[in-house]
């Protein structure tokens, strides 16, 4: 996906920082080491999203292929520029179906993310039927998204029956971490209600509105968005333009040290990253890539 690019970095940092008034106080856990290296899995499938097609149907794409032995890619697509590559298969570990998207250059989506060349709209009521009103979505994260929904949800729809399994995982960073976010709904909506949606994404930006944020916390409750110390990709777009993160934050303050953070970002708390990265010349593009203990993420980080 690629939008026209005219940063606007001041204007989004200082409407930030003045549009940003907290509404509640956030509660902050303190995670173990246990459960924060317990989502090493889906950060290599995240990492494995950038690797080739080809390396990837045959699940030979390096360190990230080598750390899930036994997972079963049956469908790529995407070439990484008009589309971007996906992959779904099964983990036979969790009995679950995976899907995962890949992101796009830190640069490039920055740079994209801070244009005005955007804007919320109603999602498509044939992929997304049942919402309430008022339900909306990043324009062009929406149309990414669409280019591969149908395909996904029958690969999906074919490996839940044929394997048996009763769980989808939907993963991926920057770009391809808001296509999970839309996917994670996407499925909830269109699945039986007895498979279990799981949502994990890395350095997502806002996807949708707040009631867009609202209906992944009533229709996906197991989501997971992890951020990285000062990435700055999370904060962007801006609230003051009506842009808001659903529940399910893990915020990295430091190798091997976490919080998770209650409820959607609101800008309360300062161990959060909407506080910790209150604006854009505060953050570090650089943690965008990781490395998420220890693990980074990025065409460059698959070998």
């Amino acid at each position: 996906m690629r939008l026209t690019i005219a940063p606007l970095y001041a204007l989004l940092s200082a409407a930030t920082v003045a549009l940003a008034a907290p509404t509640s106080k956030r509660a902050v856990t303190a995670l173990s080491g246990d459960a924060l290296a317990a989502f090493a899995p889906f950060t290599q499938f995240a990492r494995a999203a950038y690797c080739p097609s080809d390396k990837v149907a045959d699940w030979q794409c390096g360190q990230a292929c080598d750390a899930l032995p036994g997972f079963q890619p049956t469908l790529t697509g995407g070439d990484g520029n008009a589309v971007q590559r996906f992959f779904v298969g099964y983990w036979p570990d969790q009995n679950s179906v995976v899907v995962s998207h890949e992101g796009t250059d830190p640069i490039q989506f920055e740079s994209d993310l801070t244009d005005v060349d955007f804007f919320l709209d109603d999602l498509d009521p044939k992929l997304f039927p049942g919402l309430a009103d008022g339900v909306q979505a990043h324009n062009g994260f929406a149309d990414e998204h669409a280019k591969t929904a149908p395909t996904v949800l029958a690969e999906v729809h074919r490996l839940l029956s044929a394997k048996g399994a009763n769980q989808v995982m939907v993963i991926g960073h920057s770009l391809g971490g808001a296509l999970a976010e839309l996917d994670s709904l996407f499925f909830a909506l269109q699945l039986p209600s007895d498979v279990h949606v799981k949502g994990v994404t890395y350095g997502t930006p806002r996807v949708g509105n707040k009631a867009f944020a609202s209906a992944i916390d009533d229709k996906v409750p197991d989501f997971v968005r992890i951020n990285n110390e000062r990435d700055v990709v999370p904060i962007v777009p801006g609230r003051f333009l009506g842009f808001v993160h659903p529940h399910g934050e893990i915020h990295i303050t430091a190798p091997g040290q976490a919080v998770a953070c209650a409820g959607d970002d609101n800008g309360d708390d300062e161990a959060c990253t909407d506080e910790t990265v209150s604006n854009i010349f505060v953050g570090n593009i650089l943690n965008h890539l990781g490395p998420y203990e220890g693990i980074s993420i990025g065409t460059l980080s698959c070998n």
